[in-house]
């Protein structure tokens, strides 16, 4: 069932907001690098955003939410909702800041990420996926404790601290790309970028059976999920998109496209061979689309790496075919 949460009725976010980000980004953390790259004999470039301290873009979004709350926002505390890098972005931004931060996870979350976020000193409040409602464990936390809600991907703030890898990616190109390929769950990545890079082609990226961003494009209105098929992408499943992602990416994005689990393994095999870097499941969802040749690629097109969060069992089964 669809829910709404607070955060859907925040402020819209907006290119200004990005470039704020960026400007905040920018003063604690150094670009990525964007990699050259060939798929399929089309040269293009790779952003690696899993090598950001935390291993995820998402440090982008927590730093740009977690900086713009007042004292007394900051006095009530953070509440968070993610299955792993989110969780690790919101955790590091509150250690740096003295919040406290408490992070709704899944209960079948990678250890490595459980792991993680509990070691930046953030509380972790299990739920039971799919049964629970993660939404309504967080609305509850947020009432009883009076805590600020920053979602993963609803959150104004949020989106456009995501956006602010559009803007290095802008500055390291010396143009806007023709075309961003991002790994999507709710659609704040791809809603932060189509605001920073506005000339630029979105195309979201999710797992099959979890496309709820390209759903509610092709319809219009949010559609909602109740229970996808097993995937490996344990950061690319919430139930639903919400309604500020859609507005923001209505007009502005590509037709969505999804990925298997076999294209996800072997965009991870690709990456290690060609980038040597490590790339989680859901963080190599883009390039898979790329790889697979679901979508259109040139010489200015910009594939996202958002996440290097796998341990090394997991990851070592992919690369030498066991898993």
């Amino acid at each position: 069932m669809f829910r709404e949460t607070p955060a859907d009725h925040l402020r819209m976010p907006d290119r200004a907001g990005v470039l704020r980000a960026a400007e905040k980004i920018r003063a604690i953390l150094p670009p990525t690098p964007l990699l050259p790259l060939e798929v399929n004999g089309t040269r293009l470039w790779a952003k690696a955003e899993n090598l950001q301290p935390i291993g995820a873009f998402k440090i982008r979004g927590g730093w740009h939410r977690l900086t713009d709350m007042t004292p007394e926002e900051r006095a009530r505390g953070v509440i968070a909702v993610s299955s792993g890098n989110h969780a690790q972005g919101i955790a590091w931004a509150a250690r740096e800041l003295g919040i406290r931060a408490t992070i709704v996870m899944p209960h079948n979350a990678p250890q490595v990420k459980l792991d993680a976020t509990r070691a930046l000193g953030a509380e972790v409040v299990l739920y039971e996926r799919p049964r629970e409602d993660r939404d309504a464990v967080a609305a509850r936390l947020v009432e009883e404790r009076g805590a600020v809600l920053a979602h993963a991907f609803a959150d104004p703030w949020v989106i456009e601290g995501q956006g602010s890898a559009g803007v290095e990616i802008m500055e390291q190109l010396g143009r806007q790309p023709s075309r961003i390929v991002a790994p999507c769950g709710g659609g704040g990545l791809a809603a932060g970028l189509a605001l920073a890079c506005p000339d630029s082609a979105i195309v979201p990226v999710e797992p099959e059976g979890w496309d709820t961003v390209g759903q509610s494009l092709a319809e219009g209105k949010v559609r909602s999920i109740s229970s996808g098929p097993v995937t490996v992408c344990d950061a690319l499943q919430p139930p639903a998109t919400k309604q500020i992602n859609l507005a923001v990416l209505s007009g502005r994005s590509d037709p969505g496209v999804t990925v298997t689990d076999a294209e996800v393994r072997e965009a991870q095999r690709f990456a290690f061979a060609k980038l040597k870097l490590v790339v989680e499941p859901g963080g190599a969802a883009a390039l898979a689309a790329a790889l697979a040749g679901k979508v259109m690629l040139d010489p200015h097109t910009v594939i996202m790496l958002t996440g290097g969060n796998t341990d090394a069992e997991s990851f070592a089964k992919v690369i030498t075919h066991a898993d």
